[in-house]
């Protein structure tokens, strides 16, 4: 294989590359996505079963044209979290699953209307920004990882992040051949060697789990004012997967909001999502670590992304291995985060520039400094139990700002409407 060649979307793997790659996958989203299961307080086996699962559908119902990894979201955490402590966990599962019911809605709406909207209300100027901040408000999460952001900040830390982070760096731009393709397992193999050697990996857990466990399946209950609390998280999920879908699309060179169409990856976003709340798991959402994992190697093949979910449905069955993989430490998954996010970071820069966007005109201008002072300054706005910040709350500005914009020039108000 000759460096740095691209692995096109519907390319086949040969299997002794198929392996590796999907551990790589599996790998870089392991770490984000048992900290939500963590954080709720249940086992992470369903969870990893369901992202296994979840990836399989999402990759069928998108005709084995959208490349995606479906991990555990981080915007249901807030509102869950109040549910949780006020009537258990199985109500929150109840309004998963209408969250996921009602984006499915969504997606047959925009299959019925088109997406031809999105131009208008996030065009480059805009949809640039809000990519780009995906993966840079995630930077101080992976400071946190790190350790790098601890009050005193341990060395051991340090050389296990550094590790890391440098392998990958070098790695992404020297190796060649086979090696290429894989420079962030290589440089998880290396920084996992690191922290053995620093001594900060703890085996305990993985000598009391046991080799073969089933994952922790349960019920949801509905309770109409769990429901209420939970489902104004459809805003904040839709705003993602666009986002995500374009610095995909983006990345692999393709429109996947036109072919296989947005109406299909966001049903089968949420199908997915919906899916997770019957069976006891969390809701999933597609993954920047992932498409971080594709803008470093250029591979884009489904086949790859499968194989990472059967990976991933496989652990949950195995006790000892899931435990194995979770003793990754923060170090090394911040080390790999720092290149990861700032890969998305790069891809909305990217969109700036491939679209040409002028910023001589003021509406351009406007829109990029309003939507990344928005997502940097760590504002939120509040509607109820319902915060909006970050990505999310620039998305909805920038849309506002979209709209605004079209409206005046509908009324012929703007001064470079015949250069638009």
């Amino acid at each position: 294989m000759e460096s740095k060649r691209i692995i096109q979307v519907e390319e086949k793997v040969p299997f002794k590359l198929l392996v590796p790659l999907s551990i790589q996958h599996m790998f870089a989203m392991f770490g984000a996505s048992v900290l939500v299961p963590f954080i709720f307080g249940i086992n992470p086996a369903v969870v990893l079963f369901m992202n296994g699962c979840g990836t399989l559908l999402f990759i069928f119902i998108t005709k084995g044209k959208a490349p995606a990894y479906l991990g555990s979201s981080f915007a249901f955490l807030a509102p869950a979290g109040i549910v949780i402590s006020k009537w258990g966990y199985e109500y929150a599962l109840g309004g998963f699953v209408v969250v996921g019911f009602f984006g499915c809605v969504l997606a047959l709406i925009i299959y019925k209307f088109g997406s031809d909207w999105i131009d208008i209300v996030l065009p480059p100027a805009a949809m640039g920004p809000v990519v780009a901040l995906i993966g840079l408000e995630l930077a101080g999460t992976a400071a946190s990882n790190a350790g790098l952001k601890d009050e005193i900040i341990d060395p051991k830390n340090v050389i296990v992040f550094l590790a890391t982070l440098g392998t990958a760096v070098i790695g992404s731009v020297v190796f060649r051949k086979f090696l290429s393709v894989i420079p962030i397992l290589i440089a998880i193999i290396v920084g996992y060697v690191a922290a053995l050697l620093c001594g900060i990996i703890d085996f305990s857990e993985v000598a009391a789990a046991s080799i073969f466990a089933m994952p922790n399946f349960s019920t949801p209950k509905f309770k109409w004012e769990a429901i209420v609390i939970i489902l104004p998280v459809l805003l904040v999920i839709a705003s993602e997967h666009i986002g995500h879908q374009i610095v995909t699309s983006k990345i692999v060179g393709r429109d996947l909001l036109k072919d296989p169409g947005l109406h299909r990856s966001l049903f089968a976003d949420n199908f997915s999502t919906m899916i997770s709340g019957f069976i006891g798991s969390v809701p999933t959402t597609t993954y920047g670590e992932n498409i971080g994992v594709m803008a470093v190697t250029k591979v884009y093949s489904v086949y790859v992304i499968g194989g990472a979910a059967v990976l991933s449905i496989l652990c949950s069955f195995v006790g000892k291995l899931s435990t194995l993989i979770s003793t990754i430490p923060g170090p090394v998954i911040g080390g790999i985060s720092f290149l990861l996010y700032g890969m998305i970071g790069a891809s909305g820069i990217r969109i700036l520039v491939e679209a040409q966007v002028d910023y001589g005109k003021s509406r351009n201008l406007a829109l990029t400094s309003i939507i990344f002072v928005t997502g940097l300054s760590g504002i939120s706005v509040k509607f109820g139990s319902i915060e909006l910040t970050g990505m999310v709350l620039a998305c909805v500005v920038g849309m506002l700002m979209g709209l605004l914009f079209y409206v005046l020039d509908k009324f012929k108000l703007t001064n470079d409407r015949d250069e638009a």
